[in-house]
């Protein structure tokens, strides 16, 4: 009975990890391509130019930005 209990345990957990999860790295955003400024936290669109935001590492700008808080948030 506990083995049972235990086996349907480890299905439900198992079905509920996210593989398209937004989490990110100390040191990754999502942002435009075409306009670094443009940083958010999760998907979304430039506010600029209507692309979809794409996640990817910082550049030394980008951080300098984030710090002084001098980045345009995106659309969600």
């Amino acid at each position: 009975m506990i083995t049972i209990a235990l086996s349907f345990g480890l299905i439900f957990s198992a079905c509920n990890n996210d593989h398209n999860s937004t989490t990110l790295a100390k040191d990754e955003t999502y942002t435009c391509t075409m306009h670094n400024q443009v940083m958010g936290d999760k998907p979304g669109k430039c506010p600029i130019c209507g692309m979809s935001l794409v996640k990817q590492k910082m550049t030394a700008s980008q951080m300098k930005m984030m710090k002084e808080g001098t980045y345009i948030k995106p659309k969600y």
